[in-house]
């Protein structure tokens, strides 16, 4: 199990389990009440695997964090939180759809509630288990402790593996209707472009995400290994067909954040993963594209995100917090 176990000063028994589940790996933590990462650790999803495997292997994990709480501080942890990519149906537990993971109707809150329950001591209840959107948990942990701490009103955009959004007002993040809110990485932005696993053509992720560009660059540069990081340092080197590369990606990225700006009138633009990690690289040319495209709408503050690959595992930390103040709450 490959870990990252950082130190701290915080020696707590009060603690939450949290997993991240990406399209390309899974990250997970112990989170404290004062949302101190007391534990963090991660590995590959395998999504190659096959839905079945990928569900098997979140459980396996979550197991793995129980056992390693129950050692470390000798109690239970109080409830767990997971944020899963696709549609959610927070209310019911359940993951709906998610085209990279390849699963459909995922009763994921049953599920863990049982594996996490497997070892529990008799006449304890069963662990609290709140299930949650990962782009929306990342979200929710960059408004309230990372770059969008005191806006009223921001969206958050993380360009990974695919690209969706995160709806913020004031310290909640919107779900939408049906689970779906803020999926800006399918707005269609190239309506002749290339195909995407939604059934759309030229759709915003498929142009602009860290994965497509690496992709775009492979292509370009021939070598099929080639990452967005790569084309990245090649566009800082001047390279012009990475410098190509790069604005298609960047006039794709501006078209889309101008779509949803206008249906939302953000006050900040938080962006995060694994593209913004190139600095001004992508900050500057993207600032600028999107002033170009804005007509009447007012122009936000485009920022990067500040909590890096951990605001996946926080966010689902706050949920899993969140669902115990319900709870103690309502009784």
């Amino acid at each position: 199990m490959s870990n990252r176990d950082e130190p701290t000063t915080v020696r707590t028994a009060q603690y939450v389990i949290a997993l991240d589940v990406g399209g390309t790996g899974m990250k997970a933590a112990l989170v404290g009440s004062d949302h101190t990462l007391l534990y963090e650790t991660r590995r590959p999803t395998e999504r190659e695997r096959g839905p079945e495997a990928v569900i098997q292997g979140i459980l396996d994990f979550a197991a793995e964090l129980r056992a390693f709480g129950v050692q470390r501080y000798g109690a239970e942890p109080l409830a767990a939180g997971v944020a899963v990519p696709g549609v959610i149906d927070e209310e019911h537990g359940i993951a709906v759809y998610s085209s990279n993971l390849g699963w459909s109707d995922v009763p994921m809150r049953r599920l863990l509630r049982e594996r996490l329950g497997e070892d529990r001591p008799a006449g304890l209840p069963p662990l609290p288990v709140a299930l949650g959107h990962d782009v929306r948990a990342g979200g929710l942990a960059e408004g309230r402790i990372g770059a969008g701490e005191g806006v009223d009103r921001y969206l958050f955009v993380p360009l990974g593996t695919g690209i969706a959004g995160a709806i913020g007002i004031g310290k909640t993040v919107e779900p939408g209707a049906h689970g779906s809110a803020g999926e800006i990485g399918h707005i269609v932005v190239r309506p002749d472009g290339p195909p995407c696993e939604c059934g759309q053509r030229g759709c915003l992720e498929r142009l602009a995400s860290a994965s497509a560009v690496g992709l775009a660059w492979a292509e370009a540069c021939g070598d099929p290994q080639a990452t967005s990081a790569d084309a990245a340092k090649a566009v800082e080197s001047g390279d012009p067909r990475a410098r190509e590369v790069w604005r298609n990606a960047v006039d794709a990225l501006a078209t889309g954040l101008v779509t949803g700006l206008t249906l939302l009138d953000p006050r900040t633009l938080i962006i995060g993963g694994g593209l913004a990690e190139a600095g001004d690289t992508l900050f500057v040319p993207l600032r600028e594209a999107v002033r170009e495209k804005v007509t009447f709408q007012p122009l936000p503050a485009i920022v990067p995100a500040a909590l890096g690959d951990a605001a996946g595992c926080l966010g689902a930390g706050l949920l899993a917090w969140d669902l115990l103040s319900a709870e103690v709450a309502s009784r």
